[in-house]
């Protein structure tokens, strides 16, 4: 256990701490004045070498090389293929939109998919057993059972979507952003009711067509979004009855009420503030925070159940006056009032500065510079928030071409799998599984819980069961246990098969690693042996990163990466098996390329981005 010891800080420095230098100091959580001393980076001049700089927008701008990507970009030129990448337009993707639509949720509405699929609960109160199963008949339970599989194949299929799109995608800075936006303005699809239906539509109408738009059409699309509402409870949220209403009798009013639980709902309108706009430190009260709920009142969801369309209803809005960040609102007015309010916030300096914080800490460094972020901030600000220029304010500074930058930020799970699948140029996996991959390093997709989304720091990646993970991955990534990948799929590979073992070792590090490896994740690959993963018998069961609770029975194979039920269980319903958790923990034997490949897959290097 001595050595174990010895080992796990070691790794952690190679995935955490050495990344990057300055990256040491605390890393902040919330954005506000960079405290530390920062280079001087009022030269314009960029520290990376121009090999270095293929390596890091490839690495900061996608979910990682494809076979045949460094070359391209060395080709067209860095700035050349940043721009590109700004106007995702001009770059067919026609490849990966056909197969993102042979994914059911991307193809039907959240009332097609509602309709197809109802929920279990729906389906008992059909019949009549007030929720209780042990009423029903043998043929109802089947029928039960099928409507269960139904759901769980939406959850797969949002999921399994996900994944591909980054794999497949041409237009990967646009990924990128679609993924960042999906996680600052992130919903949990085990909120219950309609939520599994709602999802898809938030990506594929809210999220993507603005990744790169403006900031004020993506929040308004957002607010209005049937899965936002619902999963922050805005569309039960209505005035208060001592307040007045914009319309409507008494008689519709009521009628109204019955439908959802009364009263004015603070959540959407707090986490607007807080965490889509201004940020905690932000300046706002709480008083804004009523206000703007009060604002919001009526912006709910027709027929929510069956996944239905955002729609305004008067009869619920409060129509008197309001106060928000000092903007007065006036009385009898109706959607205007939220329409108002994303307005104020939009274009309010914190908004900028928040951001831009966020998008330098993404793209930059966990601590991002603070004169970059002051750029950014009135990038945003000049351009009356179009997100497209704000990025290229960050990804063309020095900062992100400084030396301290290069591999400094650790990958998140997410980043892990697609980076490793794209490197390998791996096949698109329309089954549950890879995703569940995803869900064992510990991010299922769409699996968090709180508004606030998955960290975007190293320091909450990085842990003693997390490094073994990570490790392990690379491993069964090696051992052909992730469909659609081969461990011999990088360019180069087959001249290696029957290659010296050095060569070997240097055509992977080219390959797969950038070119250059500290001295111990050279010797590992040499070795053939990982002493951490070695040392794994002696960790405590503890340690090894577990898959998030399922809360919801029914979508129990949506966000645990581990079997929950026997295979032929499984295969009944129609469901593709998921993973075992031996397939993960259980690090497999390999021999020659395939070894250093996982090994590489594993190594500090691997994990940076």
């Amino acid at each position: 256990m001595n050595r174990l010891n010895r080992l796990v800080p070691v790794l952690a420095v190679g995935l955490v701490a050495a990344c990057g230098g300055a990256a040491l100091t605390k890393i902040a959580a919330t954005p506000g004045p960079v405290s530390m001393s920062e280079p001087d980076f009022s030269g314009g001049l960029r520290e990376q070498t121009a090999d270095q700089q293929v390596h890091h927008v490839l690495s900061r701008l996608t979910f990682g090389a494809r076979p045949g990507d460094i070359e391209k970009v060395r080709a067209l030129g860095v700035d050349r293929w940043i721009d590109l990448q700004l106007h995702p337009d001009r770059i067919d993707n026609s490849a990966a939109e056909r197969y993102a639509a042979t994914f059911e949720t991307n193809s039907a509405s959240a009332a097609e998919l509602a309709q197809k699929y109802p929920r279990p609960q729906q389906v008992l109160a059909r019949l009549g057993t007030r929720g209780d199963r042990s009423k029903l008949s043998a043929e109802d339970s089947v029928k039960l059972r099928e409507m269960a599989g139904g759901l769980r194949r939406v959850g797969a299929d949002l999921q399994a979507s996900r994944v591909a799109r980054a794999t497949l995608s041409e237009q990967q800075l646009d990924e990128v952003m679609t993924d960042f936006w999906l996680n600052h303005f992130n919903v949990y699809i085990q909120k219950g009711g309609p939520e599994p239906y709602l999802i898809a539509a938030f990506e594929n109408k809210a999220i993507r067509p603005n990744a790169l738009g403006h900031f004020r059409t993506l929040l308004e699309a957002v607010a209005k979004s049937p899965a936002m509402l619902f999963y922050l409870d805005n569309w039960q949220s209505q005035v208060d009855s001592a307040r007045p209403h914009l319309g409507g009798n008494n008689q519709q009013r009521a009628r109204l009420a019955n439908r959802r639980r009364g009263g004015l709902n603070e959540n959407y309108g707090r986490e607007l503030l807080e965490l889509h706009t201004l940020g905690v430190d932000g300046g706002y009260t709480q008083t804004d925070v009523i206000n703007v709920a009060r604002a919001l009142t009526g912006w709910t969801i027709k027929q929510p159940q069956q996944g239905g369309d955002f729609q305004f209803v008067a009869q619920i809005h409060d129509a008197g006056d309001k106060v928000v960040l000092g903007h007065k609102l006036a009385a009898n007015r109706g959607i205007e009032d939220g329409e108002d309010v994303l307005d104020i916030v939009a274009r309010h300096p914190a908004t900028a500065h928040y951001i831009a914080f966020k998008l330098a800490r993404h793209f930059v460094s966990d601590v991002p510079p603070a004169g970059l972020v002051n750029r950014a901030a009135a990038t945003f600000t000049r351009t009356n928030g179009d997100i497209r220029e704000v990025v290229r304010t960050i990804v063309t500074s020095p900062e992100f071409f400084s030396s301290a930058a290069y591999q400094s930020k650790v990958k998140s799970p997410f980043e892990v799998v697609t980076s490793a699948l794209r490197a390998l140029g791996a096949q698109p996996d329309n089954t549950p599984r890879t995703a569940q991959f995803v869900a064992a390093l510990g991010q299922p997709i769409y699996g968090h819980q709180a508004p606030n989304g998955w960290p975007d720091t190293g320091d909450q990646w990085m842990n003693t069961g997390a490094i073994l993970n990570r490790i392990n991955f690379g491993i069964a990534v090696a051992a052909n246990r992730v469909p659609g990948v081969s461990a011999t799929g990088f360019n180069g590979a087959e001249a290696l098969r029957n290659a010296p073992l050095d060569r070997q070792v240097e055509g992977v590090v080219q390959a797969l690693l950038g070119g250059h490896v500290s001295t111990d994740t050279r010797a590992i690959l040499t070795s053939g042996e990982n002493p951490f993963l070695n040392s794994a018998a002696a960790l405590d069961s503890n340690a090894m990163m577990k898959p998030p609770p399922v809360d919801d029975p029914d979508l129990g194979l949506m966000v645990p990466p581990m079997a929950r039920e026997g295979r032929a269980q499984q295969a009944q319903k129609g469901v593709k098996p998921a993973l075992r958790a031996a397939e993960f923990t259980q690090a497999p034997l390999l021999k020659g390329l395939s070894q250093i490949v996982g090994l590489a897959l594993g190594s500090p290097e691997f994990q940076r981005r």
